[in-house]
């Protein structure tokens, strides 16, 4: 079901204003007045925010079906439409998305140095790359916006990156690349099956037999694990995070792990029902895999960003797990631990970049000691630590809860192993915590450090704000997606768990 035309084009608007406010940052860094360029970013970023608001505050969350919806023609010749839509699946990560670039754009004012208009922009462009992938209801349309929005992120961890940020930078983008030939295949093939039509909507509807389905669902697999990022397809994420600048590696946590998870809700269950529930016990094994084998993993780092990365894995294991148990609790969980991960990911890597930024090291082992001279900050990053760990009444143990107890409800032993997860969860955090904050100094350059500024501990508290109050009452959240997801499990057909 799709829903009127709008008056004001608002998905428009998310998309394209932070794009053009990007490309306004980059004529604007010609003058080489980094101070100017900063200003524009920054407001560049929280209009592109201001912008969704609407979206928000007019969705209906009892309406079924798309909502917002723009429809015109694009390229007539193939039946390619600028199709734009949102429900309540997808609503919440256009918000997080434009959330987070205010964020990462407040986060570099004063650590970006060199080419700062171009650092800007690409994150602006990108906001809105992600936005248009998020909302398209044209097949070609989606894979336009998924491709292109590799770019500024690639270009993000190969200039601003670290030592190994060029042999990190490629890694990352033929990872993807890789999958998104699959992805452009299954997406040719059903506009095959459908005589020439482009249409999510179309494709959905559409009565294909279970050959053609395992096949799509085997591609769209692919395309949508490496994103994730799927154990096996994991290996470029660590790699990518390590050398990615701050700013790269909180979108890279935030946002763009979340487009293979969104990818499985509007693509591979709808499309391929039969042949995800019938692959629905290997889905559920890798996604344990990810869960237990990725949290041992975590607990052997000794580099801080290394070891948010491989939790990344871990809890994104979660989602998956919550998408293929093919019940309400269980898809509601995964979404809300997709944004809850947003916020709790995007503020640990946040985190150790405020230690990096003063100390340049990563390394755990350099540390110790550091709460004795940084207070404030050791505050934030306990909270965060525990949100990473699963403590009830933060948002990471909202989804985490939700996941398990559908897990349960399918059999004892899948939520048990899952729960497992809790236990390392909170062993590898909190030992890297310690490590970090308390105990002796490890190296005297700790006890010069001085504790976070104005800018940072804003930037700390309004996401230690969004952690509390999505664990202590997400209910909104899941009223947003409620209707969405039922819908959505009635078209797969629920009635056959796995």
């Amino acid at each position: 079901m799709i829903g009127s035309m709008p008056t004001i084009p608002l998905l428009s608007l998310a998309i394209w204003v932070p794009v053009l406010a990007g490309i306004f940052v980059l004529a604007v860094g010609k003058t080489g007045n980094d101070p100017l360029v900063r200003f524009i970013a920054l407001i560049g970023a929280i209009l592109s925010f201001a912008v969704t608001i609407p979206l928000l505050l007019g969705f209906n969350t009892t309406q079924v079906g798309m909502q917002f919806v723009e429809n015109f023609h694009w390229i007539t010749r193939f039946n390619a439409r600028y199709q734009l839509g949102v429900d309540g699946i997808s609503l919440p990560f256009i918000l997080l998305n434009s959330f987070i670039t205010i964020i990462v754009v407040l986060g570099g004012l004063q650590t970006i140095r060199d080419k700062v208009a171009q650092y800007n922009a690409a994150f602006l462009i990108m906001s809105g790359l992600l936005n248009g992938i998020f909302c398209s209801l044209d097949g070609l349309l989606f894979y336009v916006f998924f491709e292109a929005s590799l770019i500024p992120l690639y270009l993000i961890i190969g200039i601003w990156g670290g030592a190994s940020r060029v042999y990190a930078a490629i890694k990352f983008f033929l990872f993807t690349f890789a999958g998104s030939v699959l992805l452009l295949i299954a997406l040719i093939t059903l506009f095959v099956h459908s005589q020439g039509n482009f249409s999510i909507l179309l494709w959905q509807r559409m009565a294909l037999d279970f050959n053609t389905q395992f096949w799509l669902f085997l591609a769209f697999l692919v395309a949508f694990a490496v994103k994730v990022p799927m154990w096996p397809f994991h290996s470029w994420l660590p790699d990518a995070h390590t050398e990615a600048p701050t700013g790269g590696s909180v979108v890279l946590a935030a946002i763009a792990l979340k487009l293979g998870a969104y990818g499985f809700l509007r693509f591979s269950l709808p499309i391929a029902p039969d042949a995800a529930h019938a692959l629905s016990a290997p889905m559920i094994f890798l996604s344990l895999i990810a869960v237990v084998y990725i949290g041992f993993v975590a607990l052997v780092q000794t580099d801080m960003k290394k070891l948010v990365a491989y939790s990344s894995v871990a809890h994104m294991g979660f989602v998956t797990l919550g998408f293929f148990l093919f019940s309400p609790l269980g898809i509601e969980g995964g979404i809300v631990q997709m944004v809850s991960h947003g916020f709790v990911a995007g503020a640990m890597f946040l985190c150790i970049g405020v230690l990096y930024d003063r100390m340049h090291s990563r390394q755990i082992a350099d540390y110790g000691g550091v709460a004795s001279n940084m207070p404030k900050f050791a505050a934030f990053f306990m909270l965060f630590a525990m949100a990473n760990a699963g403590l009830p009444a933060t948002s990471g143990f909202v989804g985490e809860f939700m996941v398990i107890l559908a897990a349960v409800k399918v059999n004892f032993w899948l939520g048990f192993a899952a729960a497992t997860s809790l236990i390392l969860g909170a062993a590898y955090t909190l030992w890297m915590f310690k490590r970090v904050m308390f105990g002796p100094v490890a190296n005297s350059a700790v006890g010069k450090l001085k504790d976070i500024s104005s800018r940072e501990f804003f930037i700390l508290i309004v996401l230690a704000v969004c952690v509390l109050a999505l664990g202590i009452y997400p209910q909104p959240l899941t009223e947003i997606m409620h209707v969405s997801v039922s819908d959505l499990l009635r078209h797969v057909d629920a009635s056959k768990i796995p």
